[in-house]
């Protein structure tokens, strides 16, 4: 293996946006290997990828990383209760990170959500701001927080309500101008696209991108 190659980690690659960006590292020649976090194996083989079936909320000490991705994320009718939600886009996130920091990693890369705000009155914006401020305390060189609007894509799952917003939202779209860009749809291949090219960013601190600065950052 080249000394040059960086070492990604995967958490979330089951999902819309993680699905799509484990494809882009897997065909990406300056990763080597891509280590995935999962609950249980279930993705095809590839002489790239290394799978690691892990308990989200009893982490073991994960492998060396340059670059971690998360793309862990439910929805609280899928969850069941706002708490199993909160399980999710909170402790599992926050569990990655924390680990991922032992571990050594210097760059996180998150999908968060447009509107996250630790103060809102709205559960799900709040729960989303919340694990930004916690990742943010942790001291990443580099921490990269996007922000889309609704995600389109081929899902696994019908999501009936979103399905509902999209359209909507994307009827709309050609007159969303100015700061309304941000709550355009984006693809998630785009927000996927915008992970791997925002890793390779000479940059530090924390930059958090809403959907019109992840489609310009996508190219």
């Amino acid at each position: 293996m080249k000394a040059d190659k960086r070492i990604a980690l995967l958490a979330g690659a089951t999902g819309l946006t993680g699905g799509y960006l484990l494809h882009l590292l897997l065909t990406d020649t300056r990763y080597a290997p891509v280590n995935v976090l999962l609950r249980k194996a279930s993705i095809a083989k590839d002489q790239k990828l290394t799978e690691w079936v892990v308990d989200f909320d009893r982490l073991p000490t994960l492998p060396a990383a340059d670059d971690v991705f998360c793309c862990l994320g439910t929805t609280i009718r899928k969850a069941g209760s706002q708490a199993a939600f909160r399980k999710v886009d909170f402790d599992c996130v926050v569990n990655v990170a924390a680990a991922a920091k032992h571990g050594g990693c210097k760059r996180f890369l998150v999908v968060s959500a447009i509107g996250a705000n630790a103060k809102s009155a709205v559960f799900y914006s709040r729960v989303k701001g919340e694990m930004e401020n916690a990742l943010r305390e942790m001291g990443f060189d580099a921490l990269h927080i996007f922000q889309p609007s609704f995600l389109t894509g081929n899902r696994q799952e019908s999501r009936a309500g979103e399905g509902l917003g999209i359209a909507a939202f994307s009827a709309m779209a050609r007159l969303m101008l100015g700061p309304m860009r941000k709550y355009r749809p984006i693809a998630a291949e785009t927000v996927a696209q915008a992970m791997v090219n925002a890793a390779w960013l000479d940059s530090r601190g924390v930059a958090v991108y809403d959907s019109a600065q992840i489609a310009k950052l996508a190219g």
